[in-house]
């Protein structure tokens, strides 16, 4: 019950390579203010010799304290993945039909969950009745997916607990109606495809960010849309799931980081980005990559005499038209720039389950430029994942044999776990 705030790093290697790190688990008395936590990210940064200028984007949950702290720092946010879509299921969540359904499915794991006796007759139930000998689950509300997981055990094994029950003279109320049925069919009908795309953007070794505008497209045309044989509750649910992510993902800054990330992305490139936004984003594109130019450095001044002047020449006509033309034309670092884009974007899409760190290792030569924005845009995390796993670091390290560890040594223990 001690306040920590923990602080990941996330990288691309010159080789390409994908990197994430824990900086440090600070031990954090004060209130946990946005104007506080502000002013720990930035010491957290400082205290590692890390420029603020370098650091592309924060990746964060949708807390208000926390999103105050990035908006006081001028820094650009992401909004976690994961929070999101369980903030978009827990909203689509809000009926008396589900309430009194989920609340079942609760009273029923308890039920057998504090009953040897019930575990028991469970496990012959399931042999009896050929059902895979699993266990129940439950729901934990700060573990995304895991209402659906307990649902979709809960109806997987419903003939052995529907068998046991109805000998039991005190829980056999808890037997699921008809209705319930039906609602926690619909509930997993709706939720069991997002649960694998949570998992599949929560890690760390791997690019993630440039995978979120393909999963909502996905989420748009087939797996959260409206099938013909769905019931009234699961085109319900898919609706508000639908429009909160749509809602929450609308932000421009949002869009334009997104866009960056899946453009440079050789999976993806320019597929999934709106055919309003593509000049948009291969603007900056053009920009950041001119940026990265070197300017042309000035002659350093002669030491030697002047030489004297010369007799001044008539112009021909060739030379006014080589001046006109040399104004008019592009400078060549601006056309080297806009033939590497232009390469990068003819050329052919990688498979979507290939690395596309690996890709630009294998052609980085080929577009230097752009390389090196790939690796600014590409390691940023999807979600917040990886401070998550913090937390569980912690909390195996401070256990009840060990409370009494200083917060310089957690921070020390953690760090090491982390990192080694």
């Amino acid at each position: 019950m001690e306040p920590y705030m923990s602080l990941t790093v996330h990288y691309v290697t010159s080789d390409f390579t994908m990197k994430s790190r824990c900086l440090q688990t600070g031990f954090f008395p004060e209130d946990h203010t946005g104007e506080n936590i502000a002013q720990g990210l930035k010491e957290g940064l400082i205290s590692w010799s890390l420029e603020e200028e370098k650091m592309v984007c924060i990746t964060t949950d949708s807390g208000a304290n926390i999103v105050k702290a990035a908006s006081l720092n001028n820094w650009t946010r992401l909004q976690c993945f994961g929070h999101r879509l369980h903030l978009a299921i827990e909203n689509a969540m809000k009926d008396p039909r589900i309430d009194r359904a989920v609340g079942l499915c609760k009273k029923l794991v308890g039920c057998f969950s504090y009953s040897w006796r019930r575990k028991r007759d469970l496990a012959e139930a399931q042999k009896e009745l050929k059902l895979p000998e699993h266990k129940l689950k439950t729901e934990c509300p700060t573990r995304w997916g895991s209402r659906q997981a307990m649902i979709q055990r809960v109806l997987e094994q419903l003939p052995a607990i529907s068998h046991v029950l109805s000998s039991d003279r005190k829980a056999r109320h808890l037997i699921p109606t008809w209705q319930d049925v039906e609602v926690l069919e619909a509930i997993n009908n709706a939720l069991s495809p997002l649960t694998d795309f949570t998992d599949a953007l929560s890690g760390e070794q791997y690019v993630s960010v440039s995978s979120v505008k393909p999963v909502l497209h996905l989420f748009e045309t087939s797996v959260v849309a409206m099938q013909e044989d769905d019931s009234d509750l699961t085109r319900s649910i898919k609706s508000k799931i639908l429009g909160y992510l749509q809602e929450k993902y609308s932000h421009p800054n949002t869009q334009e980081l997104l866009d960056m990330a899946t453009s440079l992305d050789p999976r993806f490139k320019m597929e999934y980005i709106s055919e309003d936004n593509k000049t948009t984003v291969k603007a900056r594109l053009t920009r950041e990559m001119t940026d990265d130019i070197p300017s042309v450095t000035q002659t350093p001044p002669s030491t030697t005499p002047p030489a004297a002047p010369m007799k001044k020449s008539r112009k021909t006509l060739g030379s006014f038209l080589k001046a006109a033309k040399g104004s008019e034309a592009p400078s060549q670092p601006e056309q080297d720039v806009a033939s590497e884009l232009l390469s990068y974007l003819l050329s052919s899409k990688i498979d979507s389950e290939a690395d596309p760190l690996v890709w630009w290792k294998e052609h980085k030569g080929e577009f230097p430029k752009l390389s090196v924005l790939a690796r600014k845009y590409l390691c940023i995390p999807a979600t917040s994942s990886p401070s998550e796993r913090v937390f569980s670091t912690g909390g195996n390290i401070v256990t009840c044999l060990r409370s009494s560890l200083k917060p310089q040594n957690v921070d020390r223990l953690v760090f090491l776990a982390k990192n080694l």
